[in-house]
C-alpha cells in the first residue's frame, strides 16, 4: 500500500521508529530483587509497603550475550515507571505491556558492546544491571549500494542494488531489517538473487524528482552461524528526470523523452541480426553505465578469427551484461536505414554524444523489433520479470 513521505519497508518488515520516548528504552540482566531481597541486582524502595520484585533478563554480568536476544524487564506486585538500557549514547528501544509489568526490547543489540539497565517502579523501587554482548565471529556489512553515488541523480527505473560483506543464510531477518523510504508514493520489493546480493524494485517506475532514503539497521541482526550484523548504513538517493528513451529497430529511430516531452529523435543501426549473437535484444533495458571511449573486443574470439574486433569506441552507454550499448559511430549511410552493427544501437557522433550527456543511470531504455528478447538478469533488465514474479525472490513472501 502507497504510503507517501513516511517510511516505507518491503512488505512484512518492521519499520523502526527513532523517536524514543522517555519510558522507551531497554533492559539488561536476569533477576532484580527489591530492598531486602537476596543478594542481585540493586533495588531498593521509598516506601513502606512491600516493594515489587523486579527482574531483568539478560542475567546481571553476563558476557557473552546474543545481540538478537530480547532484554525483558518484570515487575511483580507493582507496576514500571521507566525504563532504560543504554550502551554509551545509544539508547535500547522498548515496549511495556498494557498493564506496565513488563517491558521487552523491539531491536536488536550492538555486537561486543556493554549494556546498563536502569528501572525504576511506579512506586519508587529502582533497580539495575550490567551485561555484555558478545563479539560475533563474523562481521555483516553492506559492502557496496548501487547506484547511489552522492549527488549522482538515477532515472526512473532505477533499482537499489545491496551487497552484503558476507554469505547470508538467514536471509528473512536481514530482508527485515532493510528500509526504502520515498517523498512520493511507491510500492516496491526485495529480491536475492544469490547469497551476498539482495535487489529492490518498485512495482512501477519511480515517480521522477523525489529523494530516496535506504536504511540498513543491520546492528545485531544475525545473518547467519557466528554472524551478526555490526553496523547500520544510511544512503540516499535522488531520483531525476523521467527520461525515457523507446527504440524501434525496425523503423530504425530511437525516440527521447523528458518527463513525457520528446526531446530527441535519433536515427540508428541496430544489430544486423545475422546471429543471435549479432541480434540486438528487446525489451524493457536500464542505462548502467557509460564510458567515453569504451574498448569493446569481440566476445569469445581471439585475434585472428573471423569476426574479431577491439575498438576505442566513443560515447558508450551499456544496457546489458551481454556487451550491448547506445554509441557513436560515424556510418551515417547505414543510420535510419539499415541495422549492420554486432548488437548495439550507434547512432551520428553529435547525438550520441548528446544522449551519453544527458543519460542516467537506470533510465529505461525500452527496444523493440527483434526476435531475441532480453534475459530478465542479463544486466539491470529486471523489469523483464512482473512484479508478481519478482516478489518471489523476496526471503519474507
Amino acid at each position: 500500500m502507497e504510503r507517501p513521505g513516511l517510511r516505507r519497508p518491503l512488505a512484512g518488515l518492521a519499520v523502526v521508529t527513532t523517536a524514543m520516548l522517555v519510558t522507551s528504552c531497554s533492559a539488561g540482566p536476569e533477576r532484580v530483587p527489591a530492598a531486602g531481597s537476596p543478594a542481585g541486582s540493586e533495588a531498593t524502595s521509598t516506601g513502606a509497603a512491600a516493594a515489587p520484585e523486579i527482574k531483568i533478563s539478560p542475567a546481571e554480568g553476563s558476557k557473552t550475550v546474543r545481540p538478537d536476544k530480547k532484554v525483558v524487564v518484570t515487575a511483580a506486585g507493582g507496576a514500571l515507571e521507566e525504563v532504560v538500557v543504554k550502551s554509551g549514547a545509544h539508547v535500547l528501544e522498548g515496549d511495556f505491556d498494557a498493564e506496565r509489568t513488563r517491558w521487552v526490547s523491539k531491536v536488536p543489540m550492538m555486537p561486543a558492546s556493554d549494556y546498563t539497565v536502569a528501572v525504576r517502579a511506579v512506586d519508587g523501587t529502582t533497580a539495575s544491571s550490567s551485561f555484555r554482548t558478545l563479539k560475533p565471529k563474523r562481521e555483516l556489512e553492506v559492502a557496496d549500494v548501487t547506484p547511489a553515488v552522492k549527488g549522482e541523480k538515477i532515472g526512473v527505473g532505477a533499482p537499489i542494488i545491496v551487497t552484503f560483506n558476507q554469505q547470508v543464510s538467514n536471509k528473512a531477518a536481514v530482508e527485515k531489517a532493510l528500509e526504502v523510504e520515498s517523498e512520493k508514493p511507491h510500492q516496491g520489493a526485495w529480491r536475492w538473487i544469490n547469497d551476498t546480493t539482495v535487489i529492490y524494485r518498485t512495482a512501477k517506475f519511480w515517480q521522477p524528482h523525489q529523494k530516496v532514503t535506504f536504511t540498513a539497521r543491520l546492528n545485531g541482526v544475525q545473518g547467519g552461524k557466528d554472524m551478526y550484523g555490526v553496523k547500520n548504513i544510511t544512503k540516499v538517493l535522488r531520483i531525476g528526470a523521467a527520461q525515457i528513451s523507446m527504440v524501434d529497430t525496425r523503423k530504425h529511430k530511437m525516440i527521447v523523452k523528458r518527463d513525457g516531452k520528446v526531446v530527441q529523435t535519433m536515427l540508428i543501426s541496430a544489430g544486423n541480426a545475422s546471429t543471435r549473437e549479432y541480434t540486438t535484444t528487446s525489451g524493457t533495458h536500464l542505462a548502467m553505465g557509460k564510458a567515453n571511449p569504451e574498448r569493446m573486443i569481440s566476445p569469445g574470439r581471439k585475434k585472428g578469427d573471423p569476426g574479431y574486433y577491439d575498438l576505442m569506441i566513443n560515447h558508450a552507454v551499456r544496457f546489458s551484461n551481454s556487451g550491448e550499448y547506445v554509441h557513436a559511430l560515424n556510418n551515417v549511410w547505414a543510420q535510419g536505414r539499415q541495422n549492420v552493427s554486432h548488437g548495439c544501437i550507434n547512432a551520428r557522433p553529435d547525438q550520441a554524444k548528446w544522449f551519453y550527456e544527458q543519460v542516467q543511470r537506470g533510465d529505461p531504455i525500452i527496444i523493440k523489433g527483434t526476435d531475441r528478447q532480453i534475459e530478465w538478469n542479463n544486466g539491470w533488465s529486471y523489469w523483464e520479470l512482473s512484479f508478481n514474479q519478482w516478489k518471489k525472490g523476496s526471503a519474507l513472501a
